[in-house]
Parts: structure tokens; C-alpha cells; sequence
């Protein structure tokens, strides 16, 4: 295996053939801007810099994975002739920046030092009025004014070329600026890309174990990476067109975090093992994870359903992510049709959950501790007679927390364990919101806001910081009704909210109760009062949770 070179005008030449491909496995851009940046400010200096060597893999009669093009570049017209196993993120940055193919930014060089330019990326998004901003950025004489060209006019070839002589008509360019712009499209043209080569009698194997070990760069590979390589070789299936297909069965499952990672811990326990990198890195764990796919479908759904029913809507309403993956691999062994069998599983992982999200059970090694719990638990589902003893369910290793300190539930934007398993309690009897009346669900919590029940301002000098910004002051409810509430006294806005949404005090009254807010100690302005009685509303309600009850 020898090493060679070849000019981006080389290479850009094959890729508008479609020569090199991407095996199918390779993860999508990752790249960030600055790092684009680099790379084209490496190759435009006097002196130039290295940006490192790509690892090819050459294609003989049959590849040996499937393959896609680079982003933004043509598909092969036959067999392409060789697959990019390192690099690919280098390749696409230049490709897509070169031609001008990215609308969230554009990238611009400054003419300020030819030796030395510096390339500046300027983000692009789309005004009301539907024009892509900011408009200096498509008009040549006034990117001229800043000292900037784009990019992609230094894009070798004729396309490339051509934009050249458009953007400095329109820009009405001098000779010496014309001049400079053509020494950096020659200089970057010319720049060598150095390469080695796997040769074509490379088995499948050896080019996958040298793929995820090359892969350790500024972006290095994620564990579900290496499972799209590891399943691609073992059964020739395409994870990320497998996730593609998740992702239409079960749509709400995006509102709980990546799906990739929730299936892959899914996959994991169904396997009987623990969700942990070393389980991701075993060779055989592609091939065991195409192996209970079907079961990890059938989980995740009714997993997020069971999530939904509970009142946990999305990520922000997740005081742990360990439920998801717990819940949805323990859903996988309920028959659908299983009567007593599945009014024991949704007791079973109701109660889970909640003690999940109040005990301190998965503050450290969550990964190790879920799955001895997922296999205690998951034999109480299948076997009535089952003597497992989960340690999650033990309430002397794992006490729940006594009422008064539920104060330290801190405010639940914060990521607050605590704090987002009593804003979640607080909307499992419906969660009503105060003016309009209307039902949390998980169409319309997204569109709420964290409130304070009882406003800032008012208790922020009698009070500290911990208690006014606790989950016990807080309610989740509809922006308009927050913007109009704003700094009120609770008597004072809740009488508005009433009068304004033609709803009697009752009403009122029922919907603040949904949230576990205590009326009356809330009208009466005793803020002290209130907090003490929220926590005990709260704290009867996680009890009956916490033992698999409906509160």
C-alpha cells in the first residue's frame, strides 16, 4: 500500500463523475464551521498545510458494501471505481463549500492578505418576506465593499471559472483583485491531497476493523457509527435506512431524544446485555441487534405511548432518559393481546418509572444499574410467581424523597431530575391550562412555558433563590396565559384569567387543582403556606405512582 497524491482539480474532476462513494455505513456530515473554515485556510496560505490523507478502499467487478455519493454530488453512472473509508468529512466540506451548496451559511475569502487569507463563514436564513438574508451576501459589489469573494468562484473546472468572470463583472473588480483571486483559484486547484489505497482484494472484514480504527479524528466516531459499520458487514442491512423506517412507525419518538440512541439501548437489553460502549464495540452486536429489530420497534412504540399516558410528553418533561430505554425494552415482552399479563407490566413499569425519576437510583452508573433492573423486572412481567427483587423497587436502598424536600426540585428548563418529575406529576390529572381551559397533551405542551405560580418578583426578596425558582412554584402552561400574567399577584391575574375567559371560580379552581395547585392557599398570598401544601399535593401522588397505582 503506497501513498499518492492527487490535486483537488484531480479530484474534483472524479467526484462530478461519481468515481469515489461513500460506503452507505459512513455517518453524515458532522463537520462544524470552524473546522471548514480550517481546512480551506490550510490550503489557501503561502505556505500551504496539510490536511490530511484519505483512506480509500479500490472497487473491483462488486463493491463490497452499498454506497451513496458525496452530499450535493451526482450518483455514479456505473460502478464507481474506488469507496472513501477516511475523509469523507474533509471531501465533503470542500465539495459542498466549493460549489456553494450549503443554505444555512456561505463561505466567503478575504482579500485582505492574499499570503494568509482567512475565511469567513456567514450564516444565511430566510426573512418573513421568503428573501434569503442577509442580501449582501448574493451581491457581488457589496461583498466587494467588505473584501470578500465567495468560495466557491475558486471551484476548479469550467462551472467554477465561469462563476468567476460573472462575480467580478458584477463586482467590477480592478486588475490587481482579479489577479489575486486567480493566483488562490490556481493555488487551490494545485494543492496535492495525499491518499492510500486498499487494493481490491481487501476482504469485508479488514476494510470495516481499519474503517473504525482510522475513524478517531476532530470527529470522532459515535457509538451508533460503529454499529452502522459493524450490522452493514454482518447482514448487509443499512441502520441508518433502518432508523429512517423507525422514525415513520413511531414519529413521537423524536421528542424524547435521539432515536438511535434509545434503539440501540433497546437492542442492547433485549440481548441481555447492558447498554455500554463495550457492548456497541463487540463485533457480533450488529448482527445480535438486526436480530431483535422487530422487538425494538414493537418497544419504542408502545414504550412512547405508555410514556405519553403517564403524562412524561417529551425530553423536556424527562427527569431521566434511562426511562425510555428501559420502558421501551420492557414493553417488547407484553403480548399485545396479554390481559392480566399487561395489567402486571404497566403496574410493574409505571411503578419503574416513577421511582426512577424520584429515587437516586440512576445518579451514577445509570447504564449498569437499568439493566440489573430491566432483568429483575422483566422476568416479574413474564412470571406471575417471580421472586426477582429489583434493587430500583427496594426502598431502603432507594428511599423516596419525604415531602418536605421536594423544595429541592429546582426549576425544570434546568435539566433538574427532581424538579421535572414534579412538573411531570403535577400534569397527570390533565394540567389544564388556567385562561384557556385547555388539556396538556403531547400536540400542545411544546408550545408551553415554565410559569412561576407564584411571580418573581413578588417573593424574591422574602424568599431564597431555591425555593422561588422550585418546581413547586411552577406550572406548565400556555405562553399567551404566561405573557398575560406576567407579575400579578395570584389573586389578581387569576381573577382576570376568569373574567376574561368567561370561566367561573370553580373552573378556575379545577384547573389550577389539574396542576396540583392548591387554590386556596394560592388566592391567599401565603407563599410559605403554598409551597407546603403543593409539596404534600405532590408527594401524595408520587407515593401512589411510585407503587404502580393511578393517583
Amino acid at each position: 500500500m503506497e501513498a499518492r497524491t492527487k490535486t483537488v482539480e484531480d479530484w474534483f474532476a472524479m467526484v462530478r463523475e461519481g468515481l469515489p462513494t461513500l460506503p452507505r455505513f459512513q455517518r453524515f456530515e458532522a463537520w462544524r464551521p470552524n473546522q471548514i473554515e480550517g481546512v480551506l485556510e490550510n490550503i489557501l496560505r503561502v505556505p500551504s498545510l496539510p490536511i490530511g490523507a484519505l483512506l480509500l478502499l479500490e472497487v473491483g467487478d462488486k463493491e463490497l458494501f452499498h454506497s451513496r455519493p458525496l452530499s450535493g454530488a451526482p450518483s455514479p453512472k456505473g460502478m464507481p471505481q474506488m469507496n472513501l473509508l477516511d475523509g469523507q468529512q474533509r471531501m465533503t466540506a470542500l465539495w459542498r463549500s466549493l460549489i456553494d451548496d450549503y443554505d444555512e451559511f456561505t463561505v466567503f475569502v478575504s482579500l485582505e492578505n492574499e499570503e494568509r487569507p482567512e475565511i469567513e463563514i456567514v450564516k444565511r436564513y430566510i426573512s418573513k418576506s421568503g428573501k434569503r438574508m442577509p442580501l449582501w451576501a448574493d451581491n457581488p459589489a457589496e461583498c466587494l465593499a467588505r473584501n470578500y469573494f465567495p468560495v466557491s468562484i475558486l471551484c476548479p473546472g469550467s462551472k467554477g471559472e465561469h462563476a468567476m468572470d460573472e462575480w467580478t463583472e458584477a463586482a467590477e473588480t480592478d486588475k490587481a483583485t482579479d489577479k489575486a483571486i486567480m493566483r488562490l483559484r490556481q493555488r487551490l486547484a494545485s494543492y496535492p491531497i495525499p491518499f492510500l489505497s486498499l487494493p481490491v482484494t481487501t476482504e469485508q472484514e479488514t476494510a470495516l476493523d481499519v474503517f473504525i480504527k482510522m475513524n478517531t479524528s476532530a470527529s470522532p466516531l459515535k457509538d451508533f457509527d460503529i454499529v452502522v459499520a459493524q450490522l452493514e458487514g454482518a447482514v448487509g442491512d443499512s441502520l441508518h435506512d433502518m432508523i429512517t423506517e423507525l422514525n415513520e412507525k413511531v414519529p413521537a419518538a423524536a421528542d424524547y431524544g435521539k432515536v438511535e440512541d434509545a434503539a440501540l439501548a433497546i437492542g442492547a437489553l433485549l440481548n441481555g446485555k447492558p447498554p455500554l460502549k463495550r457492548t456497541y464495540l463487540d463485533p457480533a452486536f450488529g448482527s445480535e441487534l438486526a436480530n431483535v429489530w422487530d422487538q425494538v420497534v414493537v418497544g419504542l412504540k408502545r414504550g412512547v405511548s405508555f410514556l405519553r399516558d403517564e403524562a412524561i410528553f417529551n425530553e423536556r418533561l424527562l427527569p431521566t432518559e434511562v426511562i425510555v430505554y428501559l420502558t421501551g425494552a420492557l414493553w417488547a415482552h407484553v403480548p399485545v393481546d396479554g390481559a392480566d399479563q399487561e395489567g402486571r407490566a404497566r403496574t410493574l413499569i409505571r411503578k419503574a418509572i416513577w421511582r426512577a425519576s424520584f429515587t437516586d437510583r440512576y445518579l451514577k452508573t445509570a447504564t449498569t444499574r437499568a439493566f440489573a433492573d430491566y432483568k429483575a423486572i422483566q422476568d416479574m412481567i413474564v412470571n406471575p410467581d417471580s421472586s426477582a427483587a429489583p434493587d430500583l423497587f427496594d426502598e431502603a436502598q432507594n428511599p423516596l424523597p419525604p415531602a418536605a424536600e421536594l423544595i429541592r426540585g429546582g426549576w425544570p428548563s434546568r435539566k433538574d431530575r427532581l424538579g421535572r418529575a414534579i412538573i411531570a406529576v403535577s400534569l397527570y390529572d390533565g394540567g389544564y391550562d388556567f385562561a384557556d381551559g385547555a388539556k396538556a397533551t403531547a400536540d400542545n405542551v411544546r408550545f408551553r412555558e415554565y410559569h412561576h405560580v407564584y411571580p418573581r418578583s413578588l417573593v424574591q426578596d422574602q424568599f431564597p433563590d431555591h425555593e422561588v425558582n422550585s418546581a413547586l412554584n411552577c406550572a406548565l402552561i400556555s405562553w399567551k396565559t404566561n405573557r398575560k400574567i406576567a407579575a400579578k399577584n395570584p389573586k389578581q391575574y387569576l381573577e382576570e384569567r376568569g373574567q376574561d375567559a368567561n370561566a367561573t371560580e370553580e373552573q378556575v379552581r379545577h384547573r389550577l387543582e389539574s396542576h396540583r395547585v392548591p387554590y386556596d392557599d394560592l388566592v391567599d398570598g401565603d407563599f410559605q403556606k403554598f409551597i407546603e401544601t403543593r409539596a404534600d399535593l405532590i408527594h401524595t401522588s408520587m407515593q401512589k405512582l411510585c407503587e404502580g397505582s393511578v393517583p
